[in-house]
């Protein structure tokens, strides 16, 4: 049964005949023929690799789609399929190129193929035949190239190495994926050195789809838990394994990082626009770790320097303080007996002269109070000679006022039985018993009356 006449004079509008059913095993078929007649037998098809897969078989499948596009929404995509005999031959390709070219998600290829029908699923697919590696490495090289010229008219090339490094580097962020070699070889070296290294690790993935937005989490995190310096390793591969590190995003993350970034990316020729950005590059993780011990070795041998010296200079200071000092205290020493010696004899002077005027005061003091001493002598001999003649006369007047004299001259003295004197009648009352003493004895009287003088009656 005849499917498809492409006779262009068949008349357009035919009998209505009976519509033909087509099984897909025919429609696949159809279309398979109809491709195989459109497209030449091989082709170059250039594009992105996503979606990459190796079979246990040894073939291998991806899709390529339009650079640039979203992997996960590319608006148009190409299925591939190179098969094991095919890949042996696109491998020895990719070895004579010399790049170190891998075929891995985001890589930019242009490969020669057939474009036919997989007739069992009806799909489109290019069968790969042949690669061309000086595309791929020519696009990398002229991507890179663009990037760096974007980045050093921004300023951006040497942003990163102005951070200053602190002179002893122990809080390290290390940027790599955990449990590889590289991080194994990192960490084995900074171990070995015996310094107290403090190592904060993210994980990251280091090639394919990925890479990129890790790396770039990872340094950003870092970036805010307060290391000083960040690592960015990972081992050697293909060119093109290491493609992510020549990503804007990676480059720019690089080159805004508060902290110094160091790379050890394994590059053996060229350097990534990772390396170009960073604070300083190495060729290895082991010699990034390497540099970062010899860092920290350097500041320590500095700091001892320094210590060394300001103690040297310190015992030089103090021992020509010692020698001034001494210089100081013999001068003061002998300038201490030349002025003692001086003082010594002003004293001796002052003390004569002393002497002379206390001697000179003495002797005028002496008369003085030798003057006096008659004077007061004379006096007191005239005061106490007229003080006498006043004893006599007072003991005279009270010698005359003794009542025991009185009463020898006749006078008689009159008091009560208790011994009261008596000293005016108008103490007296008839009864009263009065004694009265007289030169030669007492009378015992009794009052019979009184009479005050003048009274007649």
């Amino acid at each position: 049964m005849t499917l498809f006449d492409p006779d262009p004079e068949i008349d357009p509008d035919p009998e209505p005949a009976e519509p033909v059913t087509w099984t897909v095993p025919q429609l696949n078929q159809h279309l398979a023929e109809a491709i195989s007649r459109a497209v030449p037998a091989s082709i170059w098809v250039e594009g992105e690799i996503i979606n990459l897969n190796r079979s246990s078989a040894g073939h291998v499948y991806f899709s390529l789609i339009e650079p640039g596009t979203d992997r996960r929404d590319a608006p148009s995509t190409l299925s591939v399929s190179l098969f094991k005999g095919n890949k042996e031959r696109v491998n020895l390709q990719l070895t004579r190129a010399g790049g170190g070219l891998r075929m891995d998600d985001g890589v930019r290829v242009r490969i020669r193929g057939t474009v036919e029908l997989y007739v069992k699923r009806g799909q489109v697919q290019l069968k790969m035949q042949a690669i061309d590696p000086e595309f791929t490495l020519g696009d990398l090289a002229v991507r890179r190239e663009a990037l760096l010229r974007q980045l050093a008219d921004e300023g951006l090339l040497n942003a990163n190495g102005t951070i200053a490094l602190p002179m002893i580097p122990l809080r390290i962020g290390l940027v790599t994926s955990v449990g590889s070699a590289a991080h194994a070889d990192f960490i084995a070296e900074l171990e070995a050195s015996g310094f107290g290294f403090e190592i904060v690790s993210v994980d990251a993935r280091v090639q394919g789809v990925d890479a990129e937005s890790t790396i770039v989490a990872a340094i950003r995190t870092l970036g805010r838990v307060g290391v000083d310096v960040i690592a960015l390793v990972r081992g050697g591969g293909a060119r093109t394994d290491l493609a992510a590190f020549d990503s804007e995003a990676i480059a720019r993350s690089v080159a805004s990082s508060p902290v110094p970034v160091w790379s050890g990316i394994g590059h053996e020729i060229d350097q990534s626009v990772a390396d170009e950005v960073s604070h300083t590059t190495w060729k290895t993780p082991t010699a990034c770790a390497a540099g970062i011990v010899a860092r920290v070795r350097a500041g320590r041998d500095a700091l001892q320097g320094r210590w060394t010296a300001v103690i040297e200079r310190a015992n030089d200071r103090s021992e020509g303080e010692r020698r001034r000092l001494d210089a100081n205290r013999r001068g003061i020493a002998a300038i201490s007996r030349a002025r003692l010696a001086r003082g010594d004899a002003q004293v001796a002077s002052i003390c004569q002269q002393i002497r002379r005027e206390a001697r000179h005061h003495l002797e005028t003091s002496d008369r003085r109070v030798s003057t006096c001493a008659a004077a007061i002598a004379h006096a007191s001999d005239h005061r106490l000679t007229t003080a006498a003649h006043r004893v006599d006369l007072a003991f005279a007047r009270v010698g005359a006022s003794d009542p025991t004299r009185l009463i020898a001259r006749g006078w008689s003295i009159t008091h009560r039985a208790d011994g009261r004197p008596v000293r005016s009648i108008d103490e007296l009352v008839a009864g009263d018993e009065l004694i009265t003493r007289l030169a030669d004895g007492s009378v015992r009287s009794t009052v019979t009356m009184t009479k005050s003088i003048g009274d007649h009656r």
